[in-house]
C-alpha cells in the first residue's frame, strides 16, 4: 500500500511497492503504486491488479457480520457457479438467451402461485434489479390507471402510505410528480393505520401502499384491515382505490411461516406485489420481482416491444441491459429449496431472531419494540432508567468488534424514539448470534460507567439500510 508524507497531491509520485509483494517483473509487474485518480500509463499483470484491489477492499466491513442489511450475504457454492456461468448473458436479450428468459417466466409463475393469484397463468410480472425498481413500476401502473379514469383538468395525483415506507417510494413520488400522503407514527404504532390511510384518500388517490415487513422494526402492516377500510370507503363514496403490497422482505417470509395471514392476491383489492429476491428470497444482489394480478392491472401502454435484438420482445422494466445471473440464481433457489426448504430456512432465521431478542431483553438495559416474530428482525431501545449511554453509543462500540448494527431515530411523530435494529438472515447462525450477544454483554459495564451519551447528531443514522 502506498504511503505519502504530508498531504497527497495528484502530481506526487507514489512510493514504490515492495517488489517481492508487488512482483518485480518489469513487464506487467509494478515497481510503483498505481495512481488513484487517473488511469495508469500502461498495463500491469492481472495478479498485481487483483492484489491492489483486493487489499483495499479488506478495509470494508465483513458482510456476514452486517446486521444492518436485509440483503443476502451467503449462498451455496453451486449457486455461485451458476451465476459465474451466466454473468455474461444480457437479461434483455431474450431471443439470444431463450432459456434464461424461460427461467424468468417460471419464477414469475411460481411467485404468482405462492402469492395466491386467482389465475397464476394470467398474472403478469418481471424481474427487476431490486425492489426499488419494482416499486417504481408498480407506482407507474397505479398512476396510469388513475389517469385513464378521466381526472379533472389540472388534478394532481396522490399516493397514500405510512411514513415508514422505504425511500424508493419518496423517489417515485418525486420523479413522477405524485403527492405523497403519509400516515405518521403514533404512540406504539410504528406503521400505517388502516382507517387513517382510508381517510387520506380522495378521487385523485392512485393507490395505497401497504408494507409487509417494515424496515424500521420488522413488523407487518395489517394489509387485510387496510383493504377492508378501503372497501368501506368505496361503499360510502364510490371511490375504488387499489392497493400495492411492498413485500420486499415479507413477501418471501409470510407465505412460508404465516400462511394464515391474508395479505396477497387473495384480497381482491391488491393489484400488485413486489419482493426482493436478494433479501429473504435468498439470492445475492441484485434481483427483485414485480407482479400484477392480471393484465388489466398493468396498462398495456406501459409495455414496450423491441425487435432490434432479434425477435419481438415485450419489456416493462425500467432498466435495459443487466446480467441474467441473479435471475438464474433465483430459479436455482426456488427449485433447490421448494416450499418446505424455504419454510425451514425462514423458520430457523426467525428462531435465531427471537432467541437473540429475548437475550437482549434479559440484559436489563434495553426495551424491545419488536421480537422477531414477524420478519426475522427486531428493534430495541435503551430502558428509561438508562442515562449513561444511548443506542448510538452501543452501535459505535459494537462496530469496534466488527458488528455493523444500525442506530437511528424514528420519523414523525416519534422523533423522540431512537432504536437499534438487528436483521437476522440465512447464514447468521446460532453460533454467530451467541458471539454477538457475548460482545454486547461485555460492552455494558464500560457503557454504564459513562457520564452520559456521547455528543453526536442523533438525527443521523449509523449504518441504516433498508
Amino acid at each position: 500500500m502506498a504511503l505519502h508524507k504530508g498531504p497527497a497531491k495528484h502530481d506526487e509520485r507514489p512510493l514504490s511497492v515492495n517488489p517481492f509483494y508487488g512482483e518485480a517483473n518489469p513487464v506487467g509487474g509494478m515497481t510503483e503504486a498505481p495512481p488513484k485518480h487517473r488511469m495508469p500509463a500502461g498495463p500491469i499483470s492481472p495478479s498485481t491488479a487483483y492484489q491492489v484491489v483486493h487489499d483495499e477492499l479488506m478495509l470494508d466491513g465483513n458482510s456476514r457480520l452486517n446486521l444492518a442489511t436485509f440483503v443476502t450475504t451467503w449462498m451455496e457454492p453451486q449457486a455461485g457457479v451458476l451465476m459465474a456461468e451466466c454473468r455474461d448473458k444480457n437479461m434483455i436479450d431474450k431471443d439470444e438467451y431463450p432459456r434464461t428468459a424461460e427461467l424468468e417466466r417460471r419464477c414469475v409463475a411460481m411467485l404468482a402461485d405462492l402469492w395466491n393469484a386467482p389465475d397464476p397463468s394470467a398474472a403478469v410480472g418481471c424481474s427487476t434489479t431490486g425492489s426499488s425498481e419494482a416499486c417504481m413500476l408498480a407506482g407507474m401502473a397505479l398512476k396510469r390507471r388513475w389517469s385513464k379514469r378521466s381526472p379533472a383538468p389540472g388534478a394532481r395525483p396522490n399516493l397514500v402510505m405510512g411514513i415508514n415506507v422505504q425511500v424508493c417510494w419518496e423517489k417515485f413520488c418525486n420523479f413522477w410528480e405524485v403527492e405523497p400522503r403519509l400516515v405518521p407514527m403514533e404512540g406504539d404504532r410504528y406503521h400505517l393505520d388502516p382507517q387513517a390511510a382510508a381517510d387520506l384518500c380522495d378521487e385523485n388517490t392512485i393507490g395505497v401502499v401497504g408494507i409487509l415487513g417494515s424496515t424500521f422494526d420488522g413488523s407487518y402492516e395489517p394489509i387485510a384491515e387496510l383493504c377492508a377500510a378501503l372497501d368501506a370507503l368505496q361503499e360510502r363514496s364510490g371511490l375504488d382505490v387499489p392497493v400495492h403490497v411492498d413485500g420486499a422482505s415479507g413477501g418471501m417470509v409470510a407465505p412460508f411461516l404465516d400462511p394464515d395471514v391474508v395479505w396477497d392476491f387473495r384480497l381482491p383489492r391488491v393489484a400488485s406485489i413486489n419482493t426482493s429476491g436478494h433479501k429473504y428470497g435468498l439470492v445475492y444482489p441484485g434481483v427483485g420481482w414485480a407482479l400484477w394480478r392480471d393484465k388489466e392491472a398493468l396498462p398495456e401502454e406501459l409495455v414496450f416491444r423491441v425487435n432490434y435484438l432479434g425477435g419481438d420482445m415485450p419489456t416493462f422494466a425500467l432498466n435495459f441491459s443487466r446480467p441474467g445471473a441473479q435471475v438464474v440464481a433465483q430459479y436455482y433457489t426456488l427449485l433447490r429449496l421448494g416450499r418446505e426448504g424455504y419454510r425451514a430456512v425462514q423458520q430457523s432465521t426467525r428462531d435465531v431472531a427471537m432467541a437473540v431478542a429475548e437475550k437482549v431483553e434479559s440484559l436489563g438495559d434495553f426495551r424491545l419494540l419488536t421480537r422477531g416474530d414477524q420478519l426475522p428482525v427486531f428493534a430495541f431501545t435503551t430502558a428509561p432508567e438508562v442515562t449513561a449511554y444511548d443506542v448510538f453509543d452501543v452501535s459505535r462500540r459494537l462496530r469496534e468488534h466488527g458488528w455493523l448494527v444500525p442506530a437511528y431515530t424514528f420519523p414523525p411523530n416519534r422523533e423522540d424514539l431512537s432504536v437499534i435494529r438487528v436483521v437476522c438472515r440465512n447464514g447468521f447462525s446460532e453460533d454467530l448470534a451467541a458471539l454477538f450477544v457475548d460482545d454486547l454483554t461485555r460492552l455494558l459495564p464500560e457503557l454504564r460507567k459513562q457520564s452520559g451519551p456521547a455528543i453526536r447528531d442523533k438525527g443521523a443514522a449509523t449504518g441504516f439500510h433498508h
